[in-house]
């Protein structure tokens, strides 16, 4: 079997609600998803969904080799941007290209991906997120009411503006998920918005009144010191890691003790976050995806390493013409017995759907304001 070409489209995730964190949000917002269809002499087609970035690049360095090398092939296209390197928007193209050639290797075997990856059972454990910054506390309520009642027992509030406002929403959260368990695992995500000492006081106030699972990039992504510091000073666990591209990224925060719970953007692909799964385990650290809705296939992934603790979920429907043959039932995902990955595209659907600005609206969270991190007061008004 020989890789021919490709094709891309761009489809469209109607939200139907308001998404964003600390640093902007979109209303009504509908946000743009890349798709990549990877082309074969077989006749077997791969999709790939997160970034269209670096593509035509890229491909050079699989045009005419067989799918079915996907992991040797992920190494080839790191060494093809050799000199500038991997890094940033590049990875995404790397990742995308990677999770179709996963995708066409285990629709070759005529397996699920995670049959093909040595996973045992099909059901993903996943926690609730709703981007949900901007949504009022009854909005909060039903969005996560909804996840409850697909058994889920774990949600994630955006937040890190004001602490009284922060326990109000998450014992909203709370109370959602209490159908399920007497103690919801709850977790807040500051998006890189404060420094070391910022962190400290915000989250030791939170930690007077609950307990929290996890606290999410609290500090930028590089500052595998302040985390480590940090993780010293509370009792929540430090999570991190979605933003870096690529595994060597990881290894300053590994050397300084940094990350509790080591997190993979989904976008970044099959090959990346099951190399970094092992290097996690290695040290005794679980792992965590973030943005399953992003690139559905890594949930594949979790089947097949011995350290998957939950898996993000930030809807249960996906963009226009994007089919994805997973539930979600039990408290998190349970994937198909189809071959592949689960994703089907319907490219009539796709083009029929498109309208929104997407993430190239400047009101977004993709932008990071300018006061990030140097705010004086944390009170919910911006000085």
């Amino acid at each position: 079997m020989k890789i021919t070409g490709y094709r891309t489209l761009t489809a469209q995730q109607h939200w139907r609600r308001t998404i964003g964190d600390v640093n902007g949000h979109i209303v009504e917002a509908v946000t743009e998803v890349p798709i990549l269809i990877v082309e074969t002499d077989a006749g077997i087609e791969g999709v790939g969904i997160g970034s269209h970035a670096d593509l035509a690049r890229l491909f050079p360095a699989i045009d005419g080799e067989d799918p079915r090398g996907v992991a040797a092939l992920f190494d080839r296209m790191l060494a093809q941007v050799f000199k500038s390197g991997h890094a940033g928007a590049t990875y995404g193209g790397v990742a995308t290209i990677d999770a179709a050639l996963w995708d066409i290797k285990a629709k070759a075997a005529g397996e699920p991906l995670w049959r093909l990856l040595g996973g045992r059972d099909r059901f993903v454990p996943g926690y609730a997120s709703g981007l949900d910054i901007a949504l009022g506390d009854d909005e909060l309520a039903a969005f996560y009411a909804e996840f409850a009642d697909r058994g889920f027992v774990a949600g994630k509030l955006k937040g890190g503006l004001d602490v009284d406002t922060d326990l109000r929403r998450l014992g909203i959260i709370a109370d959602a998920l209490a159908a399920n368990t007497s103690r919801p695992g709850l977790m807040l995500d500051a998006n890189e918005s404060w420094q070391v000492k910022q962190a400290v006081r915000y989250v030791s106030a939170l930690e007077e009144h609950v307990d929290l699972l996890w606290v999410e990039e609290p500090l930028r992504r590089w500052d595998a010191v302040g985390h480590a510091r940090l993780s010293t000073a509370i009792r929540a666990a430090v999570a991190t890691g979605e933003n870096l591209t690529g595994v060597d990224q990881f290894r300053p925060l590994f050397e300084a003790g940094a990350p509790d719970v080591v997190q993979a953007g989904a976008i970044w692909g099959v090959s990346h976050i099951h190399r970094l799964a092992l290097a996690a385990a290695a040290r005794d650290l679980p792992i965590s995806p973030v943005g399953y809705n992003a690139n559905p296939a890594v949930a594949h992934v979790m089947t097949a390493v011995p350290n998957h603790l939950t898996t993000e979920v930030q809807a249960i429907d996906f963009a226009d013409g994007v089919l994805v043959d997973h539930e979600f039932a039990d408290g998190g995902i349970v994937l198909s017995d189809e071959p592949g990955a689960g994703i089907r595209i319907d490219e009539v659907a796709i083009e029929g759907a498109r309208r929104g600005d997407g993430w190239a609206n400047p009101a977004g969270p993709h932008m990071r304001p300018v006061r990030a991190g140097l705010r004086v007061v944390l009170d919910g008004v911006e000085r």
